[in-house]
């Protein structure tokens, strides 16, 4: 398709005018140099990304063989190109994202390989997490002088690394708070990734990368009652799904929204867990001073999130009417509740079912609503999902078991079949 030509046409035929046919013009073209440059930034990036493996892999090929004096000058030398190339980028090309980027991205390989070559001519024996530390720690500013998305991603990758270094793979030897100091660094860069540019494809990357680093390293709080951290995940969930509903991404397209799908993935998964009675049980028998529990990080930790979480809904709820707000939100204190009932009785197990049946109902309920087939039936896996848990955990027969898997499919059916219908006598 020649879409000057047919332009051109149009014009002749007097469809649209001659302004109007620049217009258009001028659109076009302005995508396809948006597109072009997208192109080269993805181009750029990854071209860093093999410049730097293979100066490591040829260096290091040969490395036993040289001395000391050209190990040091091997390993100096790519850091100095790259701060050369990212001096060249940030003076000549500073409105070039190509070259920003992957000057960073090449910037950021050559101080870690520069930390770690520097380590082993002087064999110096620090642990990997000490390593990871202070690599993070020497690239953070340059996220902020070169202001690259990328360097930002590669900064989050790292210390999200780190923290399960220090916190799962060390423990006991946890340092978890140094990753909350190292990821509240990057908030700033965040916000004015934000202010500039919402929709870009790094600010949604961003919106994925950052929850999903702190749902993998929130673990790295346990100490001597980790049972305390299904409430401080459950309600992270809870906070995350708040994050993605506020105004802050109302514009922004649902399949782009890590913070929504996190946290409505979660609270559902954390659910279902803790609809098994073996939880529970080991729950009972363990003795709990409640008094240590109160100053426990976890405990403490939960606590913090569950009142970010209510101040945020708190928040939302000026701007917004009751029926506007999602009533699974207010099952964080609920949970709460469920949990310390559980440590001395056994129907907290009941109630955690009920609950998950009562988000099932509120999700169909809410794809009913909006018309939403996507809604509707991730409503019904979740009913499917708990009965499936039953099916494992229950003395039910075979034919009781079949037979409710036959109504929920036909469930399944009747409601994606009522939602179609509506649509069409809505089009007519």
């Amino acid at each position: 398709m020649n879409i000057s030509k047919d332009i051109s046409e149009l014009v002749t035929a007097n469809v649209i005018s001659q302004e109007t046919a620049s217009k258009i013009q001028n659109y076009y073209k302005e995508k396809g140099i948006k597109s072009s440059n997208k192109i080269l930034v993805i181009f750029g990036i990854l071209g860093a990304l093999l410049i730097g493996l293979g100066v490591i892999l040829i260096v290091a090929h040969n490395w036993d063989e040289f001395s000391k004096t050209i190990k040091l000058f091997f390993a100096f030398l790519p850091l100095v190109i790259a701060q050369i190339i990212s001096g060249y980028s940030l003076i000549k090309k500073s409105e070039n994202s190509a070259w920003k980027e992957s000057s960073a991205t090449f910037l950021f390989f050559t101080i870690g390989a520069n930390i770690s070559l520097i380590g082993q001519i002087y064999n110096l024996h620090e642990n990997l997490g000490f390593f990871l530390l202070t690599w993070m720690l020497i690239f953070f500013p340059i996220i902020y002088v070169m202001k690259s998305s990328t360097a930002s991603l590669l900064y989050i990758i790292g210390i999200t690394f780190y923290a399960c270094e220090t916190g799962y793979w060390a423990f006991p030897i946890s340092e978890s708070i140094n990753y909350w100091i190292l990821l509240i660094l990057i908030f700033p860069f965040y916000y004015l990734l934000y202010k500039k540019n919402p929709q870009s494809n790094f600010f949604n990357i961003h919106n994925w990368v950052i929850p999903l680093s702190i749902t993998i390293s929130l673990g790295i709080v346990a100490d001597n009652f980790e049972e305390f951290l299904y409430i401080a995940y459950f309600n992270l969930f809870i906070l995350f799904h708040i994050i993605g509903s506020s105004e802050f991404f109302k514009n922004q397209k649902a399949k782009i929204n890590g913070y929504t799908f996190f946290g409505s993935l979660g609270i559902v998964v954390i659910l279902l867990i803790l609809s098994f009675d073996w939880f529970w049980e080991s729950l009972r028998n363990k003795y709990f001073n409640f008094r240590e529990i109160l100053i426990s990080p976890e405990f403490l930790v939960s606590m913090l999130i569950s009142l970010l979480a209510i101040g945020l809904l708190i928040k939302n709820s000026k701007v917004k009417s009751a029926n506007e707000i999602n009533p699974v939100y207010y099952s964080l204190i609920l949970f709460i509740v469920i949990f310390f009932i559980g440590i001395h009785l056994s129907i907290s197990v009941i109630f955690i079912n009920l609950l998950v049946l009562a988000i099932g109902i509120i999700t169909i309920k809410q794809g009913i609503k909006q018309n939403h087939l996507g809604i509707l039936n991730y409503g019904l896996l979740i009913i499917t999902a708990l009965i499936t848990c039953r099916f494992f955990d229950s003395d039910l027969t075979f034919i009781t078991r079949g037979i409710i898997f036959i109504i929920v499919g036909i469930g399944f059916f009747s409601a994606n079949y009522w939602i179609l219908k509506k649509r069409k006598l809505d089009e007519k």
